[in-house]
């Protein structure tokens, strides 16, 4: 069962990945999303870039299937696994975090994630998650606050659900994934600098690092904090 639902998740995956171009190009255009017709799929796909984000979302999807098996929260993250490479891509290119997938992510995040954990009879989780978000939210707001250069507030609208989605695992994770977005960030940023490709004027988008961390600590959080505590 857990084997065919890894199978299954892994070609729907590659198959959202090939999808996610139409999203990666006309957001940040503001143009209509499901108006065709739709040539951006075959065009990424001449892309190296367009490869890696069909293949990234299809092991991704993958490894998440494996991670959750047939819990019923599985979709909710099958979505944040498909959002994140997309607003990852995006900030990658525009330094943009667009509300047009933020906000309908956030929304449906809440509902696929409560309704998986009512299905699970894992309320409590639930209500650990929406206090994550709202922790988290706070917290980066601050951030934004003290520092707008370093912390865009697209990042501080974006903690709030990778917040609820580390929270419904634990405050463990949630402070594992979000310290290892910004521990990403670091050692990335340093590279880039010393390696002359970036100076410490340029700005680095963020997003991909907090999904970076997120996924990481959705994926292995709770092997890494076994062995932190051990």
């Amino acid at each position: 069962m857990t084997a065919a639902l890894v199978a299954g998740c892994s070609v729907l995956g590659l198959l959202v990945g090939a999808l996610l171009p139409v999203l990666i190009e006309r957001v940040p255009e503001k143009a209509p999303v499901l108006a065709g017709p739709f040539p951006e799929p075959a065009r990424s796909l001449r892309t190296g870039t367009g490869w890696c984000v069909v293949v990234g979302t299809g092991v991704l999807f993958g490894a998440t299937a494996a991670r959750f098996g047939a819990d019923w929260v599985l979709p909710a993250y099958l979505v944040l696994v498909a959002a994140l490479v997309a607003l990852s891509v995006i900030d990658l290119r525009r330094f943009l975090l667009p509300n047009r997938i933020v906000f309908p992510l956030a929304g449906a995040s809440v509902v696929l994630l409560g309704l998986g954990a009512l299905a699970e009879d894992e309320l409590g989780a639930y209500g650990r998650a929406m206090a994550a978000a709202v922790v988290a939210f706070l917290v980066f707001a601050l951030l934004h606050v003290v520092s707008p250069r370093s912390m865009g507030f697209g990042d501080v609208k974006l903690s709030f659900v990778l917040g609820l989605f580390l929270g419904y695992l634990g405050w463990g994770e949630v402070v594992l994934g979000l310290f290892l977005g910004f521990l990403y960030g670091a050692v990335i940023g340093i590279a880039l600098i010393l390696t002359g490709v970036r100076t410490r004027k340029d700005h680095v988008p963020f997003g991909p690092f907090l999904a970076a961390g997120t996924m990481t600590a959705i994926l292995v959080g709770q092997a890494v904090l076994d062995w932190w505590q051990a």
